[in-house]
């Protein structure tokens, strides 16, 4: 059984309608029981036997493609490797295409301008194009494609190595991370000029006015066990075994809390210090810090991992301190990953536990919440 090539698309005819889309769900029927199949269907189905080979007509002349020709000539070769993967997992799959079963309006987003396509629609196990229900939103790249973080979100990146390995990472734009925007905390607009209530981590209200030095690169208080043992901000100085003495925060934990009339240091002070050690990145790691802490859960240093913070959601004191459940990375919004580098953070957040969770963080204080991991379809 031969198909044709129109349009961008293969026709086949004959009984194919009953043999390929109502058996298999491939392509999307026509009239008199034809099929139309897009090309990267048409290419699994010639490396299957099931079509002998694809007429094109363009030319003038009917030339007669088999499967490494019809490769060449249509360039499917990375999404190939992927749908004959899914399709291998026992899964059906449309591509993308205006007016393909189970495929949306907004599915359809090849070329758009923010780079937010799809290439294929996965149904769950047991289900095709004619059911209402889809697993999977699929993005197709290589190992070297940018992908812009604005983009991602509800869709799965499927990354084909240079070996022709598959890596999937499926994207949230908006992961759970204590207390909801809309639900009360803060939507990330503040930062270096904000002042904002009192810690959310804790039912009793901060104290203020805590003896404090801006030393160098931190900030050290003085009587001021509680930040520690019940909100858990800073390090003891005199070690982790120290039941009691002078705490050293981060410039981020003392800007924060400066801000807040907690340290009788100038916010201004610490901030400028912040800016001086790490440029305007500082101004977005305090505004995500700030974001996390409004959203009810305590931020630390995620230096050892690789990260900005690591995040701890449930804390009820020091001594009772559980493991932290998330890494977060700043970023700026416009923001380009290589699948390279998701695959490392990824893989480190997987290796030690915990969720991966990107923070968007605009010049404007705006933050785009996104998490990634590995996906075994």
């Amino acid at each position: 059984m031969d198909g044709t090539l129109v349009d961008g698309a293969v026709r086949v005819g004959g009984d194919a309608r009953q043999r390929f889309y109502d058996a298999r769900g491939y392509g999307r029927p026509l009239d008199r029981n034809r099929v139309e199949l897009a090309p990267v269907e048409a290419a699994h189905l010639l490396s299957r036997g099931d079509l002998d080979a694809v007429v094109d007509e363009r030319e003038g002349s009917e030339t007669r493609l088999d499967f490494r020709e019809f490769l060449a000539r249509t360039g499917t070769a990375l999404r190939f490797t992927v749908y004959r993967d899914l399709r291998d997992r026992g899964f059906y799959l449309s591509p993308a295409r205006e007016g393909w079963p189970g495929v949306d309006e907004g599915d359809v987003r090849r070329g758009a301008p923010d780079g937010a396509r799809i290439d294929f629609v996965v149904y769950p196990r047991g289900k095709g194009p004619w059911d209402d229900a889809v697993a999977y939103r699929i993005r197709v790249v290589g190992e070297r494609e940018a992908v812009p973080a604005a983009s991602l979100g509800g869709v799965v990146l499927a990354v084909v190595d240079e070996d022709g390995e598959l890596t999937y990472f499926e994207t949230d734009a908006d992961p759970d991370i204590g207390v909801a925007d809309d639900e009360g905390g803060d939507d990330g607009r503040g930062g270096a000029d904000a002042i904002d209530g009192d810690d959310p981590t804790d039912d009793a209200p901060l104290p203020a006015g805590v003896d404090a030095d801006l030393l160098e690169d931190r900030v050290v208080c003085y009587d001021a066990d509680d930040l520690y043992e019940r909100r858990f901000y800073g390090q003891r100085l005199l070690g982790r075994n120290a039941e009691s003495g002078p705490l050293q925060l981060s410039l981020v934990e003392g800007a924060y809390l400066a801000q807040r009339g907690v340290l009788d240091v100038e916010s201004d002070a610490v901030v400028g210090r912040g800016r001086d050690v790490e440029g305007e990145r500082f101004d977005r790691r305090l505004r995500t810090y700030a974001a996390l802490r409004d959203r009810g859960v305590v931020p630390k240093s995620g230096f050892k991992f690789g990260a900005d913070f690591r995040v701890y959601e449930d804390f009820d004191g020091v001594e009772s301190l559980s493991h932290s459940t998330d890494l977060v990375r700043v970023l700026g919004p416009g923001h380009d990953f290589y699948p390279r580098d998701l695959s490392l953070d990824v893989r480190l957040a997987g290796g030690v536990r915990k969720r991966m969770v990107f923070a968007l963080t605009a010049a404007n204080g705006q933050i785009d919440w996104l998490s990634a991991a590995r996906l075994t379809p």
